[in-house]
């Protein structure tokens, strides 16, 4: 049993991965939203506005 307490005590760490995979997954669909958003019909009041140049032309 006390090997098995000793072993535990210094293995508890930070879920960096996690973090890391979870703020990537985030950005990817802030991104692919917006690209999605800015291709698809314009909402009321938006349809008279310029595309941003950024933003590439995704053709149906």
């Amino acid at each position: 049993m006390p090997l098995v307490m000793e072993t535990s005590v210094g293995t508890a760490t930070f879920p960096y991965g996690l973090i890391a995979i979870t703020l990537i997954g985030f950005l990817a669909a802030i991104t692919f939203g917006s690209l999605a958003w800015y291709n698809s019909k314009r909402p009321i009041g938006w349809k008279d506005k310029e595309r941003p140049d950024f933003l590439p032309k995704v053709d149906r």
